[in-house]
């Protein structure tokens, strides 16, 4: 599947600037954890920038996000590999984390909130400054950045990494792309 593709069909469904850029964020870490544990960058790049694609068709609605999201990938001509990481994204549906993949898209999510979150309450709100050791003193603070889920990012664990290396790997990611974030 091609990424300029999946971008334009992200522009014509998904109004919220904040909501493309959490998507730019977590295809690009997720971009990093496949280089890092040699999967491949382009599919688990495009299960990163598609996961969110049908939140607003949605209405927000939990119980069919992810499941509209997964086909729309698939009529974008996504692998069943990463519609399924995409609909099990969402714990709602109860459909289990079987793969690397899906693992991955699961706990990376949160994972650029806690960081954008991180980068805000910095004077100069950019990622330029910010330091791994600051998000992970963050991550502590259960009411810091509450919706992203500190168990979900601690399940990073599944694919491999220890947490102060998820979160230094995901703040590189997200570092490469901090102007297309406004970061």
């Amino acid at each position: 599947m091609d990424r300029e593709e999946a971008l334009d069909s992200i522009r014509a469904n998904v109004e919220n600037e904040n909501l493309v850029k959490h998507m730019l964020a977590t295809e690009a870490v997720m971009r990093a954890l496949a280089r890092r544990l040699g999967e491949d960058e382009e599919e688990w790049g495009i299960a990163g920038l598609l996961h969110d694609i049908d939140v607003e068709l949605t209405g927000g609605d939990m119980s069919s996000h992810s499941k509209l999201g997964a086909d729309l990938a698939k009529e974008l001509g996504a692998s069943e590999t990463v519609a399924h990481a995409i609909l099990c994204h969402n714990e709602r549906h109860g459909v289990s984390r079987e793969t690397k993949l899906d693992k991955a898209l699961f706990c990376a999510d949160p994972l650029t909130g806690l960081i954008v979150a991180a980068a805000l309450i910095r004077p100069d709100k950019k990622l330029s400054g910010l330091e791994a050791d600051s998000v992970k003193r963050r991550f502590k603070e259960k009411s810091f950045a509450a919706g992203a889920s500190r168990e979900q990012i601690a399940l990073c664990r599944e694919i491999g990494l220890e947490l102060d290396e998820f979160i230094e790997l995901g703040l590189e990611a997200m570092k490469g792309i901090a102007a297309q974030l406004g970061l």
